[in-house]
């Protein structure tokens, strides 16, 4: 079983994030860079599937600058056999180049991918939009926001999403698509002997071109800055004061 995962390079949530002087891109000097925190979750699924069947290759794929392919060995420091990088020096914002180029990758790979994972989303971009892509690019069944993953005796996959007031459960047969989210597992760390092993791991560099994209970043802006609150009264006789702001001044009721 081959199990392609795709993983990203973003910024630490717990950084501040400030813009570049281009007004387009974010500043990137003295900022740290994480795993995607979804894509642990697509990992870790890869990982326990892998042990449950005895056998196979969990291979992670990314794409990003130089920089990226340590990203890479902390995915194979959890316990992925082999990495993909597509070093690409340029931030790419557009969820259909990553996509294609992704797609191009896949299809090139030897032995052919029976799954792809995928985080549900990268917390700098926010897209929800590369996995959905990467499958329908590939002409492969998807299912996002997999919440549950049970691999059946006859080798079909069962999967739980979360929808609205209740669970979806679908049957998926391989070669699929699945993207990844929060209570799916739990990832595991990496051991002393997973990263000194991972140091040994191979990464490949393949020449996949980078696909042009549809859109484009025209500027970034801070949020605006909040106004401060108001006291408006105490008790029971503030709240015909309070009704008439949030009616004539907020135009909430």
């Amino acid at each position: 079983m081959h199990i392609v995962v795709l993983i990203k390079r973003v910024p630490d949530t717990a950084s501040k994030i400030t813009i570049a002087a281009d007004g387009r891109t974010i500043e990137t000097a003295g900022l740290q860079f994480v795993l995607n925190p979804y894509d642990e979750f697509a990992i870790e699924a890869a990982l326990q599937l892998k042990e449950q069947v005895g056998a196979g290759t969990v291979t992670v794929m990314t794409l990003g600058p130089a920089e990226a392919a340590q990203t890479l060995r902390s995915a194979l420091a959890m316990g992925a056999d082999r990495g993909v990088h597509l070093e690409h020096e340029q931030q790419l914002g557009d969820p259909y180049a990553i996509a294609r180029t992704l797609a191009t990758a896949i299809q090139g790979l030897a032995p052919p991918a029976d799954l792809v994972l995928a985080g549900r989303q990268a917390v700098d971009s926010q897209s929800l939009a590369v996995g959905p892509m990467v499958a329908s690019l590939l002409e492969l069944p998807c299912v996002t926001d997999v919440t549950r993953l049970e691999r059946q005796p006859e080798g079909k996959l069962r999967v739980e999403r979360e929808v609205e007031g209740g669970h979806e459960v679908l049957l998926v047969e391989p070669p699929a698509l699945l993207t990844t989210n929060k209570g799916l597992n739990e990832p595991r760390y990496a051991s002393l002997k997973g990263i000194m092993a991972a140091k040994k791991k191979p990464i490949e560099e393949p020449a996949v071109p980078i696909a042009p994209a549809l859109s484009a970043i025209l500027r970034l802006e801070y949020p605006p800055a909040r106004q401060g609150g108001r006291i408006v009264g105490e008790g029971a006789a503030a709240v015909p004061e309070l009704v008439r702001l949030l009616r004539e001044e907020a135009k909430v009721l």
